[in-house]
């Protein structure tokens, strides 16, 4: 059996439906090929119930930070109210509505396990071991996302260690949890099922610090935080020697000391989702990142016909970057001569703990790394007027990265409460490269939190 369309996706995320929908505006003919859950890794195991698990501890405390509000609050979290909204996000990791958007989009699908055959041909083994042969008239997009990995600490695997799957879609909190990583994934889900009712949670960082890719402060801010506020334990700079599973129990050596707890999570970063898709075909290598052009065409592939977008290709592994690249690779199947530039210029990116470590940009040391002359300038989150109107006890730290050559902004963080709703303004300024003189005479609002752009303008000398 065989079928022709002008586009053939392979992987139903977000980054691959916005290609298919794109094309098909274009007046092209998609079809996506899934093996699991049209939507993706976002949809059901990512973004979305992570996100969800984290909005109760988080509205808790902002109520609490109010005088004249707090007194209001008498209860505590109700987990199985918390657990059923995570349910009713995920549609009970049900895709029958992703797929209704495809058809309402005038997408096909194709439900089975795609490999790249030959040139603009990819067989797709359905559950039963049938194969379909569909071809391409135009375009293969790679959109297969990523999956985690897994260091290799003796026994660690043997352990039967939890994912970032398996973590967001507990059906109750464990009495105790060990998360090797303080990443994003780690911290975020320390402090979700912390405030959900376990109440044992440890993070063993081999780095230095958490968050060890944005600016020091950050990881910093956050580890004071979870230390000091929330209960959470964080080992930094720790060497995991061996993890065992011992009367039921999970037992992590860190630097020759031994920490027991009933669970452990493995947030350690992910790879590309490229390991059995058929590159070999093409003269890829499986299992690497799927190296693209600025108009998403994989630049090892000769004839222009193979495009990758999302987490595959490694450029930025973001749900909202994977998206900008599937708006790109569609325009440009479907006649378009766009090139991509946000997700490498800018990239912005949120950690939805409390408070928040919203990022866009280079840090000041990326800035420098990459030879810019460059100043950082700072201020306090909680120190204008509208912090102060907002709530009590308002901490954090926003700077931005000023290329003093061009007076333009290359990079901002913001860590505080709600900070990742104000991040888009630094996206824009960063994107648009707009000058600080320019930027001068865009006024905040008072009062507000965001008039924090202000100050960090005059603490730069305007």
């Amino acid at each position: 059996m065989s079928e022709t369309f002008d586009v053939v996706i392979i992987g139903a995320g977000p980054a691959g439906e916005i290609v298919g929908e794109r094309a098909v505006k274009a007046g092209l003919s998609a079809v996506v090929v899934e093996n699991e859950l049209v939507g993706g890794e976002c949809s059901y195991w990512a973004c979305m119930p992570s996100k969800v698990l984290l909005r109760p501890g988080e509205a808790l405390r902002a109520v609490r930070r109010v005088p004249g509000a707090r007194r209001a609050v008498t209860g505590e979290i109700d987990l199985a109210e918390a657990l059923k909204r995570r349910d009713d996000m995920i549609s009970d990791l049900d895709d029958k509505w992703q797929v209704k958007w495809l058809d309402d989009t005038n997408i096909d699908l194709i439900r089975g396990h795609a490999r790249i055959t030959g040139e603009k041909l990819v067989g797709v083994t359905a559950k039963d071991g049938n194969v379909t042969e569909v071809g391409a008239n135009k375009a293969v997009v790679i959109a297969t996302g990523s999956v985690p990995t897994s260091p290799p600490i003796p026994g660690l695997a043997e352990s039967e260690p939890w994912d970032s799957r398996v973590i967001t879609n507990l059906a109750e909190p464990p009495e105790s949890l060990i998360i090797i990583g303080g990443g994003v994934v780690g911290v975020e889900m320390a402090q979700a099922w912390k405030d959900l009712g376990t109440r044992d949670v440890t993070i063993l960082e081999r780095d230095p610090r958490l968050l060890a890719r944005e600016e020091p402060f950050a990881g910093d801010h956050i580890e004071k935080v979870f230390t000091e506020e929330y209960g959470i334990k964080v080992l930094t700079g720790a060497d995991c020697t061996r993890v065992e599973r011992v009367n039921g129990k999970v037992v992590v050596t860190c630097d020759d000391r031994p920490i027991e707890a009933d669970e452990v999570l493995v947030a350690t970063g992910r790879r590309a989702n490229t390991s059995d898709i058929g590159l070999e075909k093409v003269g890829l290598e499986p299992g690497r990142f799927v190296p693209v052009d600025d108009q998403m065409r994989v630049t090892a592939v000769e004839g222009g016909w193979l495009f990758a977008v999302g987490d595959a290709n490694g450029r930025s592994m973001l749900t909202h970057d994977g998206k900008y690249q599937g708006r790109i690779a569609g325009d440009v199947i479907g006649g378009k001569d766009i090139h991509a530039y946000g997700d490498i210029m800018a990239s912005p990116r949120v950690v939805f703990t409390d408070p928040h470590v919203a990022a866009v940009g280079l840090t000041e040391a990326a800035a420098k790394e990459k030879g810019l002359n460059v100043r950082a300038v700072d201020y306090g989150f909680g120190s204008t007027a509208g912090a102060a109107t907002f709530a009590e006890g308002i901490e954090g730290n926003v700077r931005i990265v000023v290329d003093e050559d061009s007076r333009t902004i290359v990079g901002a963080t913001f860590v505080g409460p709600g900070s990742g709703e104000m991040l888009h303004a630094a996206t824009i300024a960063i994107v648009s490269k707009i000058t600080l003189d320019d930027l001068w005479h865009a006024t905040p609002a008072f009062p507000t939190i965001s008039e924090f752009w202000l100050r960090l303008l005059e603490a730069y000398g305007l």
